[in-house]
Formats: C-alpha cells, structure tokens, sequence
C-alpha cells in the first residue's frame, strides 16, 4: 500500500479519533465543573480505573460501529420485505417529533429487556458486569461497558423501532430517526451516570436522572439490586416492577462479583469457558 492509498484509508478513521477528542473535551467541559461543585460524591477527577474508563470511552464508540452493520442490514431488510405495506407507510406519515418520541420509548422498552436479561442470564452478566465493576459513579462510568454489552444494547433498542416501522432505513431518504434516538440515548447516559447530586421530585417517574439510575449502581444490599432497568423512561420499571426510588442516595456503588482490574483481562474473561 502506497502514502496516499494509506493517507485515504487512514483519513475517516483519524477524522473519526479527532470526533471522539472533541466530544471527550466537551463533555469533561459541561460536567467537571457540575460534579465538582454539585457532586454528591466527593472524589477526585482522577478517581480509581479512569484511565481503563477512558480507554473504554473509545473503545464504546467505534466498537458498535464495526460489528452492528450486518446485523442491522439483515434485520432491515427483513422487515422491509414482511412489514405491512400500509403499516410502513402510516408510520412514515408520522409527524418526525411523534415519530421520534415513540422510537425512544419503543427503542427503550428494547434496552430494558436487554438490560434486565444482562442480569439475569448468567452468560450475558458475564459482560455486563463490568460496567457495574465501578465502584465511584461519574459521568465517563457510561462508558464502561464490554463491546458485546453494548452491542445486544444496541440491537435490542433498534428491534422495536424498525418492527414497528419507526425507522426505516430501507426508504428512499436518509432517516434520521434511529440516528437522533441513539445521539439522544448516548449524552442521556453520560447525564445519568454522573456524579450529580440533582434530584427532580416527581419528574423522575417521568424522565431517568442520576437520582433514578444510581439506585441500579447501588450496592447497598441484596433488597436494592437490580432495579431501575430503563435507560430513559422509568415507567417502564413501574410497568414491569423493577422501580425503585427513594429520596435518598446509595450509600456504595459495585457489585461482589469478581472482576478483573487490567483491560485486557476484562475483555477476555467474559470469552473465555468457566
């Protein structure tokens, strides 16, 4: 391979570094300040397993983007070939705020069924895991997650919206709906996950905040685990009967199941037969 031939097959992979730079500096931008002044936590920005955190904020975001296009195609056009001709249509005539309001809640009725089986199906806590490895909650803990986490994540929230015709990548023109709910769903997760002590009253019933989704980091006790499944949309953990939230914060974060501190190990351990 010739300079040039390796410039134009490094160039989108560099411009795609440089992307994840710019959000990584934004984000620390919005939320240092926040957590340092409003943290319900007092900890250092340089707490314990950042840099492994860090090098998982890169890892989260290119990993998805390789391994979730075949996947995506097949199930694509697969729908596109048995949906219902009507029903395609009427979803596509949707106003794009009514259609995009549904993809998230149908896109989040996915990753709650796909989080609650991370943890209740053995195998897939394997990976899982991981992401509840840490022990001091701050934004960059959204990250922290095994490629294969993410990528059932991500499948399981995409199923709903191109069954129920909310996305339809198959059309004659780009459709920016599953794009703008996954944008919405990854900053959303940042927020959640951050260590900021903001709590919103009844409107956490309605919209996840950090007082919802730290209760599903607690590790409190053997009565508060696995609560809190949804990524957006608590109701659905009221529906289903995983809700819990108290006014209060946990107290610890982690989980009792033995993880491996090094990157690589944590990447293997889950591969590898028990």
């Amino acid at each position: 391979m010739d300079i040039v031939s390796l410039r134009q097959a490094l160039g989108p992979a560099l411009l795609e570094l440089l992307r994840l730079c710019v959000w990584l500096l934004l984000l620390t931008i919005i939320f240092l300040p926040i957590e340092r002044r409003w943290g319900i936590h007092k900890q250092k920005f340089f707490r314990k397993a950042f840099g492994t955190d860090l090098v998982y904020y890169f890892l989260s975001s290119l990993a998805p983007r390789l391994f979730l296009v075949i996947p995506m195609t097949f199930l694509a056009a697969a729908v596109h070939r048995y949906e219902p001709a009507a029903f395609y249509t009427w979803a596509s005539g949707l106003p794009g705020v009514v259609r995009f309001l549904l993809a998230l809640i149908a896109g989040d009725f996915g990753v709650y069924w796909a989080h609650r089986w991370s943890h209740e199906i053995p195998f897939l806590w394997r990976f899982h895991k991981i992401h509840h490895s840490a022990e001091e909650m701050d934004w960059l803990v959204n990250s922290k997650a095994h490629p294969v986490d993410i990528l059932l994540t991500r499948i399981s929230g995409l199923v709903p919206m191109y069954v129920l015709g909310l996305a339809q990548p198959m059309g004659d023109r780009l459709d920016w709906t599953p794009m703008l709910v996954t944008i919405a769903g990854t900053m959303w997760g940042f927020f959640i996950h951050s260590n900021w002590n903001l709590r919103l009253g009844w409107f956490e019933h309605v919209l996840s905040t950090p007082g919802f989704h730290h209760w599903h980091h607690t590790n409190d006790g053997p009565e508060v685990l696995n609560k809190n499944y949804a990524a957006m949309v608590p109701m659905l953990d009221a529906v289903f009967g995983t809700l819990y939230l108290p006014a209060r914060w946990p107290g610890k974060y982690g989980t009792d199941a033995p993880s491996p501190s090094g990157l690589g190990e944590q990447l293997l351990e889950p591969l590898l037969p028990k």
